[in-house]
């Protein structure tokens, strides 16, 4: 991946960002595609475009999967709840403002975030919007839900909460944020009491979600380095949270944390520069890290399991898990899937197009892929027999 890609200094838009790329030599150049025994296959449900796709400035515009519809968005508005079995459209509107953000979802509405500042609440029955709300800038991480509360957070680092019901603004909490950031924003993990938000700043905050004040927050990188991209430390991946009331952080040039969520309590800690969200799966880790090694961590301990490098280079999405695999796209258009428990590859199809930067939509022994061009592909899983 071309640093280019990754960076947005303050006062830059991301299209403009995009425009400059291509003058940076990556880090990590990719490694070839190497051949191996598939254990699964692939095979194609159904496809369909939407739209524009994710745009010259490649938004994350993740799509979300519910009750057998899958929602996907493109940059420029076009809204569109796809059947999941039969890949049909259920309706498709024109929201008539660009969108930034991936979907976030309750029973009733869909949230969006736009270029402009703003906060859409769709029906999701109809695609109609029941409001919209003004927050301090432009949003690129899908907005999260309680039972109350909308929480969104912008790239100017202010998390905004608004009424669910009626989009008023409830609450604001702002950090500091350094000159140069990664080109993106984490998305807070939210739960009735608390909201749990990552900063470009590198620390990490939990906030009551009855008032925006911090209950505690932590460093969770330090910058270190001569330039600024060397001290760049941005929480990009959104802070999983399990049952058992442990946190996992990424940070880029930072550590992968396990924390108690209830105080910040460091459980282990790992170092591994990541802006992926990680992926927990029964006792399980699995993250990705800046040169796109795929890492099998134990939960409780913080050892490395595994550690596969086949993929250095490629720009890989964050981690999904389909019936004991990790599914990963990269920027060739290549879906790759590997083995969870050992590491290896398992399966692999090429969806082409422009690439994938955007985590795979998983369920059932289905995967649901959208490319950067808006090639929405949905595939069904199949084990290979041993048998020739």
């Amino acid at each position: 991946m071309k640093l280019t890609h990754l960076l947005l200094p303050l006062g830059l838009t991301a299209t403009l960002l995009a425009g400059c790329a291509g003058s940076v030599e990556p880090q990590y150049p990719p490694k070839e595609l190497q051949d191996f025994t598939p254990k699964v296959s692939l095979e194609e449900r159904w496809d369909q475009g939407i739209g524009e796709g994710l745009g010259r400035a490649r938004y994350p515009l993740t799509p979300i999967v519910d009750d057998g519809t899958l929602y996907a968005v493109d940059e420029t508005g076009d809204l569109r709840a796809i059947d999941t079995d039969s890949g049909d459209t259920q309706w498709d509107v024109k929201l008539g403002t660009p969108i930034s953000s991936g979907i976030g979802a309750d029973g009733g509405r869909l949230y969006l975030g736009t270029r402009n500042g703003e906060v859409l609440a769709v029906d999701r029955r109809d695609g109609s919007i029941d409001w919209k709300s003004r927050v301090s800038s432009e949003v690129l991480a899908a907005p999260q839900v309680n039972s109350e509360l909308v929480v969104a957070q912008s790239v100017d680092g202010a998390v905004t909460a608004l009424d669910r019901l009626t989009g008023n603004e409830k609450w604001v909490y702002s950090s500091s944020q350094p000159a140069l950031t990664l080109r993106g924003t984490g998305a807070p993990r939210v739960i009735e009491p608390v909201s749990f938000a990552g900063f470009a700043n590198g620390r990490l905050v939990t906030l009551d979600n009855r008032s925006g004040q911090p209950l505690w927050d932590m460093r969770v990188a330090v910058p270190k380095g001569r330039t600024e991209v060397d001290q760049l430390v941005d929480l990009d991946g959104q802070p999983v949270l399990t049952p058992d009331g442990r946190l996992f952080v990424t940070s880029y040039n930072g550590r992968l944390l396990a924390l108690e969520a209830t105080s910040g309590k460091v459980l282990w800690e790992h170092e591994e520069s990541s802006y992926l969200t990680p992926l927990v799966v029964g006792n399980y880790l699995f993250t990705v890290n800046a040169a796109s090694h795929v890492i099998a961590i134990d939960a409780d301990t913080g050892r490395v399991m595994w550690d596969s490098d086949t993929l250095e280079g490629r720009s890989l999405t964050a981690p999904s898990f389909v019936d004991g695999n990790i599914a990963v796209g990269d920027y060739q258009g290549y879906i790759h899937l590997i083995d969870a428990s050992t590491g290896e590859m398992s399966g692999r199809i090429h969806l082409g197009g422009d690439g994938l930067s955007l985590p795979l939509l998983t369920g059932d022994r289905r995967l649901y892929a959208l490319g950067n061009d808006g090639t929405l592909v949905a595939y069904d899983l199949k084990t290979l027999s041993d048998q020739n």
